[in-house]
This record gives structure tokens, C-alpha cells and sequence, in this order.
């Protein structure tokens, strides 16, 4: 059986989703925040929860994500899905701390990181 997962690698201000099987590369999504810098107090934090709330969307129906990117990032869009998106959360593998890898490099960071966590039925604490 063939099964499909996930890799986001975000920062602050740009997502890269990967949805791939064993074999190719189903679909690739790009996404950038928006900025709306405003004198008003919170609205960097505003900005930051709308682009997580649009990568939290654009995860919406996969079963099985890996998140990394940097650790300010992991930590802040960690925060938010749990707080904010908990049926997303759920589906969230886990957070790892990367660069800034190129798509293939992405693509094989997922497969090799989903392997070991399909091996261990779905547990993440020896990945």
C-alpha cells in the first residue's frame, strides 16, 4: 500500500508545502505572508496568526505532516496550531529544526523521517 504524507518547511514569512507518496511528488504549494504593518499594537502578531492560519489550511484533509524550518518558527507555529488549530495539531508528525533546504532535499527529509515513523506506527519519540 502506497500512503501519502507531508513536509511544510515555513519561516516567519514563506511555507513550501509538499504532499508526496513513495514515488513522486503529488502537489507543491508555495505561500508568503502578508504584510500589514501597522502604528497599532499586536499587529505583527495578527499578521503572523493570519499566515499560520493559511499554512494551517492548506494542511487541512492530509493525514500525516512533518513541520520544520527554523526554531523560532517551529516554536511560534507549534503554538498556534495547538492553540488555535488543534484539529490541525493532531495531524502534525512533528517539529524538526532545518535550514533552508531545496525541494528535493525536502522531499527526502520527508520520506526518510515518515519511514522510520510508519515503522514505529506512528510514534515520533525515537524519530
Amino acid at each position: 500500500m502506497i500512503r501519502s504524507h507531508a513536509i511544510v518547511w515555513l519561516d516567519h514569512q514563506h511555507a513550501q508545502l509538499l504532499h508526496f507518496d513513495d514515488e513522486k511528488v503529488l502537489s507543491s504549494k508555495k505561500l508568503k505572508a502578508h504584510s500589514l504593518e501597522t502604528r497599532q499594537h499586536g499587529s505583527k502578531v495578527r499578521n503572523e496568526h493570519g499566515f499560520f492560519g493559511e499554512v494551517c489550511d492548506a494542511l487541512g484533509g492530509i493525514p500525516e505532516v512533518l513541520a520544520v524550518g527554523s526554531h523560532t518558527a517551529m516554536a511560534d507555529f507549534e503554538h498556534y496550531a495547538r492553540k488555535h488549530r488543534a484539529h490541525i495539531a493532531k495531524h502534525i508528525a512533528a517539529y524538526q529544526v532545518v535550514d533552508h533546504p531545496s525541494e528535493n532535499q525536502l522531499v527526502a527529509l520527508g520520506r526518510q523521517f515518515f519511514l522510520k515513523y510508519d515503522r514505529m506506527g506512528g510514534k515520533t519519540s525515537q524519530v
